[in-house]
């Protein structure tokens, strides 16, 4: 395609053309330091990838994430698999996976040998410092995406209606309508606007490979539980409840929690209190939440568990929303090139900033301040990361110090 209208920043550095273990050591360090669950990815993902390292303009970086917020499976996950593809290809996609997922799952599964992993004053105060660090980090994805998105009445409008949208239907199916209402107003109201971007891709699935991955995603969901019921296997059943688990979930982290649940404490193949220490722990460590596979694959009985079944779990519960994703991008791709749906795409990126804004309140802000001293951390951070550049790894080391600094004084003076 042509690309006159790329912003000049993006030929030197343009969205493909890298090697898998420049993906691997970008992922790596983003799982390593992107506390704070899936919208607080986006934003990491964003200030690494977009701002930082300009793999991609902020327009094709929110097409990508309103994509993945249609699909199920874990969104951000889905997101940086994309990325990786686009930067590298199948090889950079894997590697973007792996190195997002594996510190968190290698932590969750040395709890899972363990125990009491965050009791204590100490320990609820990190977890406490990193849903300040969220909001931080949220709110600058938030105010950046704003800027470079809705630059105009009309899409700022368009953000919060979508906003609006979010907050009172709720849910995916919140997210679902507030995108699809963003692109049929951003096709009515964006129209004959002139272009920021043209779409740039990388390496990308045929229509062959998107047809086969979907026509695979449709059969493992269908013939493994017949495997299970003919073999009475324990490994395909394990397999089944992680894979259905991440098929049948939008909006994917704390989401896929129910649906987890009910496989493995239901069935009577963990406790609930087992299952409770995990999803405590889950919130302490960055990368996706969905790694909290890795944990109950470990804990489950009968066999196989421990490193095994760890591993089990957690390539089912995501391969579900890759194999949508590669579905879908080949024809996603060729439809956002044509003219309408340009105009139909200003109006859905405008609609991410509205579900950014919306995520931003319900449920960061909702669960992470509790008083006039987060307040204080949270805009801190948010100052740090706006206006004195400080990288969010930074950031998350310094608001959870005084976070803890703050619970022991008053511990000791209470």
């Amino acid at each position: 395609m042509p690309n006159s209208d790329i912003p000049s920043h993006a030929d030197a550095a343009p969205g493909h053309g890298g090697s898998a273990l420049e993906v691997f050591a970008a992922f790596l360090k983003l799982g390593l330091t992107s506390f704070g669950g899936p919208i607080a990815h986006l934003g990491y993902f964003r200030d690494e990838l977009v701002v930082r390292r300009r793999w991609l303009d902020e327009a094709a970086y929110a097409d990508l994430v309103a994509l993945c917020q249609f699909l199920p499976g874990p969104a951000s996950s889905q997101v940086g698999f994309a990325l990786g593809l686009r930067r590298a290809g199948a090889l950079g996609a894997l590697a973007a996976w792996t190195a997002f997922t594996l510190p968190s799952a290698l932590f969750l599964l040395l709890v899972a040998y363990s125990a009491g992993a965050l009791n204590g004053p100490i320990g609820l105060a990190v977890v406490h410092g990193l849903k300040l660090v969220a909001v931080a980090i949220v709110a600058q994805a938030v105010w950046g995406m704003a800027r470079t998105l809705t630059p105009d009445v009309r899409r700022a409008a368009i953000a919060v209606l979508a906003a609006i949208l979010v907050m009172t239907v709720g849910g995916s199916i919140g997210q679902i309508a507030a995108i699809v209402v963003g692109a049929a107003l951003g096709w009515l109201l964006c129209r004959g606007m002139p272009s920021k971007h043209t779409v740039t891709t990388g390496p990308l699935p045929s229509r062959r490979i998107g047809v086969a991955c979907l026509i695979s995603f449709a059969a493992i969901l269908l013939v493994i539980p017949l495997l299970v019921t003919a073999t009475g296997s324990q490994g395909l059943a394990l397999f089944d409840a992680f894979y259905r688990s991440g098929a049948l979930v939008f909006g994917g982290g704390h989401v896929v929690l129910p649906l987890l649940e009910a496989e493995v404490v239901q069935s009577g193949w963990t406790s609930a209190d087992i299952f409770l220490t995990g999803y405590g722990a889950a919130q302490a460590v960055p990368g996706p939440l969905f790694t909290f596979a890795a944990y109950l694959g470990a804990v489950v009985d009968p066999s196989p568990n421990g490193v095994i079944g760890a591993t089990i779990a957690l390539v089912a519960v995501f391969l579900p929303g890759f194999l949508i994703l590669l579905g879908v991008l080949p024809f996603w791709e060729r439809l956002r090139g044509w003219t309408t749906a340009q105009a139909a795409l200003r109006g859905t990126n405008a609609a991410v900033v509205g579900i950014l804004a919306a995520a931003l309140y319900d449920p960061v802000i909702t669960s992470a301040i509790e008083g006039p001293a987060d307040v204080g951390l949270a805009s801190a951070g948010f100052l740090a990361l706006t206006r004195l550049s400080v990288p969010p790894w930074a950031v998350v080391v310094g608001i959870i110090s005084l976070q803890v600094f703050l619970s022991m004084a008053f511990a000791t003076t209470s």
